[in-house]
């Protein structure tokens, strides 16, 4: 395929949603709205976008946004169906830390070791904490249930990441620092935000040097944020492997997230790492 105007090369994309996702009342507003303007119902959906972009392959998971902690876990059989239709996509498996949800999570891991899945995925904006100081016996009893699958098949392990509340970076500071040596940990969106950018580059780079098997990828980042990584990268001489190209999509915008890459005053090796050859090194021999 062709790539398409404004791209130099092409992608893998480490980090994408399908499914459907409705409106909802968000912050308080009178009509509900669907802030995005398209989604991938199905796997033909999706890989129209990966087409649209020169998309190699691509990793999804659950479209999510909503408030309603069924509505992820409703998508994994989407994943699922994606992940073993076609050979360019794989797909995460949707859980949760959250005791109200062991039933749901316990039938998500039923389908850990089939063919297409490479990981699981949550987030805490719909309850919980990443922080283990703050668990309950319940909560530790699921977590070590999770972390025993992701260890066992090797899987990457991705975590939402944002400024504020559940999802701020120096919740996930002490979860890192317990499995991060065991399980492969992905911080999506690199922190997203100023505050998560700027203790994340030297807390995530140490990481890195001291063994702990630590990822992200920088959609969601604000501007400097992409670039002062990649720069401290090449400076310091670490982390080259362990950052990952990730649209998104649909809930950012794919050409903004593969300039922050393109047009960052960093080598070509590095680019060509982060945009393609990263996600082989990870995920290739599961293809």
């Amino acid at each position: 395929m062709g790539l398409p105007e404004g791209m130099k090369r092409e992608v893998i994309d480490g980090h994408s949603h399908i499914g459907e996702i409705g409106s909802y009342p968000f912050y308080g507003l009178e009509e509900p709205v669907k802030p995005i303007v398209y989604d991938f119902p199905r796997t033909k959906d999706f890989l129209k976008y990966m087409d649209k972009y020169a998309i190699e392959r691509s990793l999804v998971m659950s479209n999510y946004g909503i408030p309603d902690p069924e509505q992820p876990f409703g998508l994994n059989p989407v994943v699922m169906e994606a992940a073993t239709s076609s050979d360019r996509i794989r797909g995460l498996l949707w859980v949760s830390f959250l005791p109200r949800d062991e039933e749901q999570t316990m039938e998500s891991l039923k389908h850990a070791g089939e063919d297409g899945i490479l990981g699981l995925k949550t987030t805490f904006l719909l309850g919980g904490s990443p922080n283990p100081d703050e668990w309950d016996e319940d909560t530790q009893r699921i977590v070590d249930q999770l972390m025993d699958v992701a260890e066992k098949h090797d899987y990457v392990f991705h975590f939402h990441t944002s400024p504020g509340g559940a999802s701020d970076i120096n919740n996930f500071i002490p979860l890192v620092e317990k499995y991060g040596k065991r399980v492969k940990i992905h911080l999506v969106h690199f922190g997203g935000g100023v505050s998560g950018h700027i203790k994340l580059v030297p807390v995530f780079l140490d990481w890195i040097r001291d063994g702990y098997k630590v990822y992200t990828d920088t959609s969601w980042a604000i501007g400097f944020g992409a670039r002062w990584l990649l720069v401290e990268i090449e400076k310091q001489g670490v982390g080259a492997e362990n950052v990952l190209f990730g649209s998104d999509e649909p809930w950012s915008d794919f050409m903004s997230e593969y300039w922050k890459i393109e047009g960052a005053p960093v080598s070509e090796d590095l680019k060509r790492k982060v945009l393609y050859e990263n996600f082989e090194t990870l995920h290739g021999d599961r293809w």
